[in-house]
Protein backbone atom coordinates (compact mmCIF):
# COMPACT_ATOMS: atom_id res chain seq x y z
CA UNK A 1 0.00 0.00 0.00
CA UNK A 2 1.42 3.25 -1.77
CA UNK A 3 0.92 5.84 1.17
CA UNK A 4 2.82 8.58 -0.31
CA UNK A 5 -0.34 10.48 -1.44
CA UNK A 6 -1.58 10.40 2.05
CA UNK A 7 -2.20 13.46 4.61
CA UNK A 8 0.22 13.02 6.70
CA UNK A 9 -2.24 13.64 9.74
CA UNK A 10 -4.47 11.19 7.34
CA UNK A 11 -2.02 8.62 7.77
CA UNK A 12 -1.62 9.19 11.38
CA UNK A 13 -5.51 8.80 11.77
CA UNK A 14 -6.02 6.01 9.96
CA UNK A 15 -2.72 4.32 12.04
CA UNK A 16 -4.94 5.69 15.28
CA UNK A 17 -8.16 3.79 13.98
CA UNK A 18 -6.39 0.63 13.14
CA UNK A 19 -4.16 0.18 16.64
CA UNK A 20 -8.28 0.83 18.48
CA UNK A 21 -9.85 -1.49 15.67
CA UNK A 22 -7.20 -4.45 17.37
CA UNK A 23 -8.84 -4.54 20.56
CA UNK A 24 -11.94 -5.60 18.61
CA UNK A 25 -12.92 -9.01 16.76
CA UNK A 26 -12.35 -8.81 13.01
CA UNK A 27 -15.28 -7.31 10.77
CA UNK A 28 -16.77 -10.74 9.13
CA UNK A 29 -18.99 -9.58 6.69
CA UNK A 30 -21.53 -11.96 6.45
CA UNK A 31 -24.78 -11.90 8.03
CA UNK A 32 -25.87 -11.54 10.76
CA UNK A 33 -24.15 -8.35 11.32
CA UNK A 34 -24.38 -7.85 14.70
CA UNK A 35 -21.15 -9.06 16.02
CA UNK A 36 -19.61 -7.15 12.54
CA UNK A 37 -21.14 -3.96 13.77
CA UNK A 38 -19.48 -4.23 17.68
CA UNK A 39 -15.99 -4.65 15.97
CA UNK A 40 -16.96 -2.05 12.88
CA UNK A 41 -18.27 1.15 15.09
CA UNK A 42 -16.58 -0.22 18.44
CA UNK A 43 -13.47 1.98 17.30
CA UNK A 44 -15.35 5.18 16.42
CA UNK A 45 -17.38 5.49 19.50
CA UNK A 46 -15.52 7.15 22.25
CA UNK A 47 -14.06 8.98 19.09
CA UNK A 48 -17.19 10.55 18.43
CA UNK A 49 -18.75 10.57 21.79
CA UNK A 50 -15.67 12.69 23.03
CA UNK A 51 -15.31 14.76 19.61
CA UNK A 52 -16.58 17.69 18.07
CA UNK A 53 -18.21 20.64 19.82
CA UNK A 54 -20.66 21.28 23.01
CA UNK A 55 -23.51 22.70 21.93
CA UNK A 56 -26.61 24.31 23.90
CA UNK A 57 -28.88 21.11 24.16
CA UNK A 58 -28.35 17.58 22.73
CA UNK A 59 -31.39 14.45 23.05
CA UNK A 60 -32.79 11.72 21.08
CA UNK A 61 -36.59 11.79 20.16
CA UNK A 62 -38.61 9.44 18.67
CA UNK A 63 -41.56 8.78 15.59
CA UNK A 64 -43.45 6.53 14.65
CA UNK A 65 -42.30 6.00 11.21
CA UNK A 66 -43.60 2.91 9.15
CA UNK A 67 -44.35 0.75 12.18
CA UNK A 68 -41.50 1.08 13.91
CA UNK A 69 -40.21 3.73 16.97
CA UNK A 70 -37.29 5.70 15.18
CA UNK A 71 -34.90 7.77 16.96
CA UNK A 72 -33.71 11.27 15.65
CA UNK A 73 -30.80 12.47 17.75
CA UNK A 74 -31.24 16.40 18.09
CA UNK A 75 -28.90 18.91 18.49
CA UNK A 76 -29.22 22.51 18.76
CA UNK A 77 -26.31 25.67 19.42
CA UNK A 78 -28.59 27.64 20.94
CA UNK A 79 -31.68 27.71 22.11
CA UNK A 80 -33.03 31.24 22.11
CA UNK A 81 -35.23 31.01 18.76
CA UNK A 82 -36.69 28.60 16.38
CA UNK A 83 -33.61 27.17 14.36
CA UNK A 84 -33.31 26.20 10.60
CA UNK A 85 -32.49 22.89 10.50
CA UNK A 86 -30.62 20.25 8.76
CA UNK A 87 -31.80 16.41 8.62
CA UNK A 88 -28.05 15.07 8.33
CA UNK A 89 -28.28 10.96 7.37
CA UNK A 90 -25.03 9.27 8.85
CA UNK A 91 -22.73 6.65 6.65
CA UNK A 92 -21.67 3.45 6.95
CA UNK A 93 -22.54 1.57 3.77
CA UNK A 94 -26.00 1.32 4.90
CA UNK A 95 -25.02 -1.76 6.95
CA UNK A 96 -22.99 0.09 9.46
CA UNK A 97 -22.92 2.89 11.61
CA UNK A 98 -25.33 4.88 13.66
CA UNK A 99 -26.49 8.40 15.51
CA UNK A 100 -23.95 7.74 18.11
CA UNK A 101 -21.11 7.43 15.58
CA UNK A 102 -21.43 10.32 13.67
CA UNK A 103 -22.73 12.16 16.95
CA UNK A 104 -19.67 14.49 16.43
CA UNK A 105 -19.86 15.25 12.94
CA UNK A 106 -23.55 16.72 13.56
CA UNK A 107 -22.63 18.62 16.85
CA UNK A 108 -19.90 20.00 14.34
CA UNK A 109 -22.17 21.00 11.64
CA UNK A 110 -24.70 22.51 14.57
CA UNK A 111 -22.20 24.56 15.75
CA UNK A 112 -20.51 25.88 12.40
CA UNK A 113 -23.93 26.35 10.82
CA UNK A 114 -26.14 28.01 13.54
CA UNK A 115 -28.59 25.81 13.01
CA UNK A 116 -30.52 22.76 14.58
CA UNK A 117 -29.20 19.09 13.16
CA UNK A 118 -31.44 16.28 12.97
CA UNK A 119 -30.22 12.95 12.42
CA UNK A 120 -32.29 10.04 11.83
CA UNK A 121 -31.49 6.56 13.29
CA UNK A 122 -32.56 4.30 10.23
CA UNK A 123 -32.56 0.94 10.10
CA UNK A 124 -29.54 -0.86 8.56
CA UNK A 125 -29.48 -2.88 5.74
CA UNK A 126 -29.85 -6.71 4.72
CA UNK A 127 -32.62 -6.45 7.87
CA UNK A 128 -34.38 -3.70 6.14
CA UNK A 129 -33.20 -3.88 2.21
CA UNK A 130 -33.97 -0.43 -0.62
CA UNK A 131 -36.26 1.41 0.03
CA UNK A 132 -37.04 1.20 3.82
CA UNK A 133 -34.26 3.51 4.86
CA UNK A 134 -34.96 5.99 1.90
CA UNK A 135 -38.76 5.95 3.07
CA UNK A 136 -37.16 6.53 7.03
CA UNK A 137 -35.53 9.41 5.92
CA UNK A 138 -38.15 11.14 4.00
CA UNK A 139 -40.62 10.29 6.84
CA UNK A 140 -38.42 12.42 9.02
CA UNK A 141 -37.52 14.97 6.50
CA UNK A 142 -41.87 15.72 6.40
CA UNK A 143 -42.59 15.42 9.92
CA UNK A 144 -39.89 18.07 10.40
CA UNK A 145 -41.53 20.26 7.98
CA UNK A 146 -45.13 20.00 9.17
CA UNK A 147 -43.91 19.70 12.85
CA UNK A 148 -41.08 20.70 13.65
CA UNK A 149 -41.79 23.77 15.54
CA UNK A 150 -43.13 21.20 18.55
CA UNK A 151 -38.66 20.70 19.07
CA UNK A 152 -38.10 24.15 18.46
CA UNK A 153 -37.20 24.41 14.61
CA UNK A 154 -37.94 26.30 11.62
CA UNK A 155 -39.40 24.20 9.73
CA UNK A 156 -39.48 26.51 6.58
CA UNK A 157 -35.74 26.27 6.17
CA UNK A 158 -34.52 22.64 6.11
CA UNK A 159 -31.68 21.20 4.61
CA UNK A 160 -30.94 17.63 3.94
CA UNK A 161 -27.15 16.30 4.34
CA UNK A 162 -25.20 13.38 4.79
CA UNK A 163 -21.89 11.18 3.86
CA UNK A 164 -21.25 8.23 2.14
CA UNK A 165 -24.09 6.08 2.14
CA UNK A 166 -26.01 9.04 4.03
CA UNK A 167 -25.44 11.44 0.98
CA UNK A 168 -27.05 8.33 -1.32
CA UNK A 169 -29.98 8.62 0.81
CA UNK A 170 -30.01 12.54 1.07
CA UNK A 171 -29.99 13.34 -2.69
CA UNK A 172 -32.73 9.77 -3.36
CA UNK A 173 -35.02 11.49 -0.21
CA UNK A 174 -34.85 14.67 -1.87
CA UNK A 175 -35.78 13.14 -5.52
CA UNK A 176 -38.29 11.04 -3.59
CA UNK A 177 -40.11 14.13 -2.22
CA UNK A 178 -40.38 15.84 -5.15
CA UNK A 179 -42.32 13.15 -6.44
CA UNK A 180 -44.34 12.77 -3.79
CA UNK A 181 -44.28 15.96 -1.63
CA UNK A 182 -43.52 18.67 -4.74
CA UNK A 183 -44.35 21.49 -2.04
CA UNK A 184 -41.90 20.58 0.49
CA UNK A 185 -39.19 23.18 -0.38
CA UNK A 186 -35.34 22.09 0.80
CA UNK A 187 -33.19 25.33 1.05
CA UNK A 188 -30.12 22.61 -0.16
CA UNK A 189 -28.53 19.78 -0.37
CA UNK A 190 -24.78 18.95 1.34
CA UNK A 191 -23.37 15.92 0.03
CA UNK A 192 -19.91 14.29 1.72
CA UNK A 193 -18.32 11.66 -0.20
CA UNK A 194 -21.22 10.03 -1.26
CA UNK A 195 -22.29 6.87 -3.30
CA UNK A 196 -24.18 7.51 -6.29
CA UNK A 197 -24.27 5.31 -8.75
CA UNK A 198 -23.94 0.92 -8.34
CA UNK A 199 -20.98 0.72 -10.97
CA UNK A 200 -17.97 -0.23 -9.40
CA UNK A 201 -15.44 0.27 -12.73
CA UNK A 202 -14.77 3.82 -12.34
CA UNK A 203 -10.98 4.44 -12.69
CA UNK A 204 -10.92 5.70 -9.01
CA UNK A 205 -12.67 2.13 -7.86
CA UNK A 206 -9.50 0.73 -9.69
CA UNK A 207 -6.86 2.92 -8.13
CA UNK A 208 -8.14 2.90 -4.79
CA UNK A 209 -9.53 -0.85 -4.85
CA UNK A 210 -7.72 -1.75 -1.84
CA UNK A 211 -5.14 -0.14 0.92
CA UNK A 212 -7.70 3.10 0.93
CA UNK A 213 -9.76 2.03 3.84
CA UNK A 214 -13.17 1.79 1.72
CA UNK A 215 -12.08 -0.95 -0.91
CA UNK A 216 -14.23 -2.63 -4.10
CA UNK A 217 -14.78 -5.33 -1.83
CA UNK A 218 -16.09 -3.57 0.62
CA UNK A 219 -18.71 -1.50 -1.65
CA UNK A 220 -19.75 -4.97 -3.92
CA UNK A 221 -20.79 -6.07 -0.12
CA UNK A 222 -22.69 -3.01 0.87
CA UNK A 223 -24.59 -3.16 -2.69
CA UNK A 224 -25.73 -6.44 -2.31
CA UNK A 225 -26.99 -5.73 1.07
CA UNK A 226 -28.58 -2.70 0.35
CA UNK A 227 -30.21 -3.87 -2.83
CA UNK A 228 -29.85 -7.70 -3.10
CA UNK A 229 -32.47 -7.77 -5.98
CA UNK A 230 -29.80 -6.97 -8.88
CA UNK A 231 -32.58 -4.67 -10.46
CA UNK A 232 -33.20 -2.16 -7.93
CA UNK A 233 -29.13 -1.10 -8.28
CA UNK A 234 -30.39 0.70 -11.39
CA UNK A 235 -33.24 2.49 -9.62
CA UNK A 236 -32.65 6.06 -9.51
CA UNK A 237 -33.50 6.64 -6.13
CA UNK A 238 -31.05 3.47 -5.31
CA UNK A 239 -28.26 5.12 -7.63
CA UNK A 240 -28.87 8.92 -8.35
CA UNK A 241 -26.25 9.22 -10.99
CA UNK A 242 -29.21 7.48 -13.17
CA UNK A 243 -31.81 9.74 -12.18
CA UNK A 244 -33.84 11.55 -15.10
CA UNK A 245 -32.27 15.22 -15.91
CA UNK A 246 -35.88 16.94 -15.23
CA UNK A 247 -35.79 15.37 -11.73
CA UNK A 248 -32.34 16.75 -11.12
CA UNK A 249 -32.88 20.17 -12.57
CA UNK A 250 -35.37 20.19 -9.02
CA UNK A 251 -32.92 19.98 -6.69
CA UNK A 252 -32.01 22.80 -4.29
CA UNK A 253 -28.16 24.46 -4.06
CA UNK A 254 -25.90 21.60 -3.62
CA UNK A 255 -22.09 21.76 -1.59
CA UNK A 256 -20.38 18.79 -2.36
CA UNK A 257 -17.12 17.37 -0.44
CA UNK A 258 -15.13 14.83 -1.72
CA UNK A 259 -12.15 12.93 -0.66
CA UNK A 260 -9.63 12.51 -3.27
CA UNK A 261 -7.98 8.90 -2.11
CA UNK A 262 -11.45 7.24 -2.75
CA UNK A 263 -13.15 4.51 -5.13
CA UNK A 264 -16.40 6.94 -4.99
CA UNK A 265 -14.36 9.84 -6.25
CA UNK A 266 -15.38 9.12 -9.97
CA UNK A 267 -19.17 8.62 -9.56
CA UNK A 268 -18.50 12.38 -7.27
CA UNK A 269 -17.11 14.26 -10.14
CA UNK A 270 -19.94 12.89 -12.34
CA UNK A 271 -22.62 13.76 -9.68
CA UNK A 272 -21.30 17.05 -10.01
CA UNK A 273 -21.59 17.21 -13.67
CA UNK A 274 -24.85 15.76 -13.94
CA UNK A 275 -26.48 18.48 -11.37
CA UNK A 276 -24.52 21.34 -13.00
CA UNK A 277 -25.49 20.23 -16.76
CA UNK A 278 -29.07 19.74 -15.19
CA UNK A 279 -28.46 23.53 -14.02
CA UNK A 280 -28.24 22.80 -10.49
CA UNK A 281 -26.55 25.50 -8.01
CA UNK A 282 -23.39 23.46 -7.00
CA UNK A 283 -20.34 24.12 -4.82
CA UNK A 284 -17.63 21.46 -4.99
CA UNK A 285 -14.36 20.66 -3.15
CA UNK A 286 -12.32 17.65 -3.44
CA UNK A 287 -9.85 17.69 -0.23
CA UNK A 288 -6.52 16.34 -1.46
CA UNK A 289 -4.56 13.38 0.25
CA UNK A 290 -7.37 12.36 2.61
CA UNK A 291 -9.61 9.06 2.67
CA UNK A 292 -13.32 8.02 2.41
CA UNK A 293 -14.83 9.13 5.58
CA UNK A 294 -12.08 11.53 6.63
CA UNK A 295 -15.00 13.74 8.63
CA UNK A 296 -14.81 11.29 11.27
CA UNK A 297 -11.13 12.59 11.96
CA UNK A 298 -12.66 15.97 13.43
CA UNK A 299 -9.90 17.47 15.73
CA UNK A 300 -7.43 14.84 14.57
CA UNK A 301 -6.59 15.97 10.44
CA UNK A 302 -7.24 19.59 9.92
CA UNK A 303 -9.06 19.36 6.07
CA UNK A 304 -11.83 17.40 8.66
CA UNK A 305 -11.88 20.78 10.15
CA UNK A 306 -11.65 23.14 7.16
CA UNK A 307 -14.57 20.93 5.78
CA UNK A 308 -16.89 21.42 8.21
CA UNK A 309 -15.90 24.87 8.99
CA UNK A 310 -16.70 25.26 4.59
CA UNK A 311 -20.31 23.30 5.06
CA UNK A 312 -21.10 25.82 7.94
CA UNK A 313 -20.63 28.69 6.17
CA UNK A 314 -22.73 27.53 3.71
CA UNK A 315 -25.34 26.31 5.58
CA UNK A 316 -25.46 29.92 7.34
CA UNK A 317 -26.36 31.14 3.53
CA UNK A 318 -28.61 28.48 2.33
CA UNK A 319 -30.60 28.60 5.46
CA UNK A 320 -30.59 32.75 5.80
Amino acid sequence: MNQDRWDPEMRAFAAMMEERGRAFPPVVMTPPLDAARASNDGPGLQLAAAGGPKVAESGDRWLSVRGRRLACRVHKPRTDAPLPVMVYIHGGGWVWGSIDTHDHIMRGYAAAGDCAVVGPDYALSPEAAFPQALEECAAVVRWVAKHGAEWGLDPSRIVLGGDSAGGNLAIATALLLRQTDPELKLAGLLLNYGVYDSRLDTPSYVEFATGHTLTREKMDFYWRQYCPREADRLHPLAAPLRADPAELAALPPCLMHVAELDVLAGENHAMEKRLRDAGVTVEATTFPGVLHGFLRALGHVKASDRAVAEAGAWLRRVLA
